[in-house]
């Protein structure tokens, strides 16, 4: 079907198409009815959000020609419907192509501009230096906001336009830009809003930054500014999930003194949080609560307690919530699937994972690639290789984008099932496909070759990584040492403990475990534990720092003086 719009202007269209061999007159037979008829076309189409990106390039181009153009405010409501339906390129391209031509523009047309620019999360968006299109929105406003003369128009900041850019900011992660700007707006008198103040917890809670989310809270709450229920839940949700539900339900309890009236994102949040903690039963009682409490249930929530269920062993228990949910017609989505997928193939139950695929297939919900990695993963994990191929191959077939991730799960089935052969097939070709291996796919090739003692291969393979630029990590290091072990390889294992040290990975529980069944096995284990490098920071919450380190080292070579000096009787 045609749009009407399309069909109004075609006659039009045609005339613009001669304009090189007509005199201009003729351009726009009728400019005033066009005008008039244009203006009631923008107004429908724009306002209501269903004109189409052609039909907005058509009209623009015949209004920036015409011989009498429209009012600028007509050009403002074609700008913000392309702004509203988020073809922000669109808008600063047409931008540009006014300024080109000095058509007059006013200042909401700048507003416009810089809510496409701080929408737009692109990087280098011809920007050169701008990390982001918010900062070069930023640096325009001050441009304009410092009295500059910007196109023909005087432009004085007010609360939308600074309220667009530190809602940019915030959500590219530039906080403290953001903050800046806040209180550049306040020196200059303009009172933050509602929108602003909840723009400002939202990026600061998004940065981790609890204690300062909070101050702006409680500064909006004493200036006499109402929260409102996306405020309250950006906050509760920050709370939940660092795991402070007590203050959480203190601020519910606020927001319901309040007046605000907790919606199905608030109870959400709270099964979300619960469910963070283990607390699934707390979960499932605010879950049935929402009934009581005229508050629907929506997907995410069966979501939110399918997955609790899961994460816990509870698979039964969340496999009647999904059917319940199918029960009360709700439409189960691809996180619903996922979620119970990785549960049952987690827990052996490969012939009810096939199953339930087929059903998602018939429920109408297309797989995404978590999906495929969940089957390939299960597949290759259950030792049902077959299946895990030809699934691979399937996909690979019908022109699915293959990642680096469906990738390694295979290599590890095939690695894991002996076929060491057709998983360095595999590994070879992922540089023809244009995938670079990771960390994991390095890890795992290392220990395939580990297992049946080709430690050059593995070794060789481990220098390769570092030359390309994939730096291991603990668990890389581990499988290399490991197989070191394995073959009573002492030096290697303590040059690659010094490597580590080196690189500034720190040991982890394995390192440990694996260095002292080493040691318990060579006699000379006194000259290599002076070689032992001493390890300084902490890599993450499993590492051990130094001096843990070397105390278990020495605990355990206590411990083999002992067993070589036989039992306390027989001791001198």
């Amino acid at each position: 079907m045609v749009p009407r719009t399309s069909i109004h202007l075609a006659g039009y269209a045609a005339a613009a198409a001669e304009s090189c061999k007509l005199s201009s007159i003729f351009v726009a037979p009728t400019p005033n009815n066009y005008a008039s008829s244009l203006e009631t076309l923008l107004k429908n189409d724009c306002k209501s959000g269903t004109i189409h990106i052609k039909d907005a390039l058509n009209h623009f181009n015949n209004m920036l020609h015409m011989q009498s153009p429209p009012p600028t405010s007509s050009f403002n409501l074609l700008l913000g419907a392309l702004a509203k339906t988020k073809h922000y390129n669109d808008v600063i391209s047409l931008y540009n192509r006014m300024v080109g031509v000095n058509y007059s523009t006013d200042f909401i047309t700048l507003n416009i501009l810089l809510n496409s620019f701080c929408s737009l999360k692109l990087s280098g968006f011809g920007f050169g230096v701008w990390s982001g299109n918010a900062e070069r929105a930023l640096l325009l406003h001050r441009e304009m906001s410092n009295g500059n003369v910007l196109f023909g128009v005087l432009f004085r900041p007010n609360l939308v336009s600074y309220s667009m850019i530190i809602d940019g900011l915030c959500k590219e992660g530039l906080v403290n830009k953001a903050v800046k700007a806040f209180l550049e707006m306040k020196e200059k008198r303009i009172s933050p809003d509602v929108v602003v103040y909840g723009s400002m917890v939202h990026g600061l809670s998004d940065a981790s930054k609890w204690e300062e989310a909070k101050a702006f809270f409680n500064e909006m709450v004493d200036q006499g500014i109402r929260p409102n229920v996306v405020t309250f839940n950006v906050l509760i949700n920050a709370l939940c999930k660092e795991g402070k539900i007590e203050e959480g339900s203190t601020l519910l309890d606020l927001m319901v003194q309040r007046g605000e009236k907790p919606d199905s994102i608030t109870y959400n949040t709270f099964m979300d949080g619960f469910c963070l903690e283990g607390k699934v039963d707390n979960a499932r009682q605010l879950f049935v609560s929402m009934a009581a409490k005229g508050e629907e249930r929506d997907v995410i929530s069966y979501n939110i307690l399918i997955n609790g269920y899961c994460k816990c062993g509870r698979t039964n228990e969340g496999w009647r919530l999904y059917k319940e949910m199918l029960q009360k017609d709700y439409k189960p989505t691809v996180i619903t699937f996922n979620t119970l997928l990785t549960a049952l193939f987690q827990g052996g139950k490969v012939g009810d994972g096939r199953e339930l695929f087929g059903e998602m297939q018939r429920c109408g919900v297309t797989p995404d690639s978590s999906t495929y990695n969940i089957l390939l993963d299960g597949f290759c994990k259950n030792n049902w290789l077959t299946e895990a191929m030809e699934l691979f191959q399937l996909l690979d077939k019908t022109g699915h984008k293959l990642t680096i991730e469906m990738f390694n799960c295979v290599i590890d089935g095939l690695c894991k099932g002996g076929k060491l052969e057709d998983a360095t097939k595999l590994f070879e070709s992922l540089s023809p496909k244009g995938l670079v291996p990771t960390v994991v796919t390095y890890s795992i090739m290392i220990h395939g070759f580990c297992k049946i003692g080709q430690l050059d291969k593995a070794n060789n393979l481990f220098l390769e990584m570092e030359k390309k630029g994939c730096l291991p990590n603990v668990v890389t290091f581990n499988t290399l040492m490991q197989g070191f072990c394995d073959n009573n390889d002492a030096p290697h294992v303590v040059d690659l403990l010094q490597k580590m040290a080196e690189k500034h990975i720190s040991p982890d529980l394995s390192t440990i475990s694996l260095v002292v069944e080493l040691l318990s096995k060579d006699d000379k284990y006194h000259e290599y534990l002076n070689l032992i490098p001493t390890f300084s920071a902490w890599s993450d919450k499993f590492a051990l720092k130094s001096q843990t380190f070397s105390l278990i080292l020495a605990d355990a070579t206590s411990s083999m003086q002992n067993i070589a000096a036989g039992p306390p009787s027989q001791r001198l």
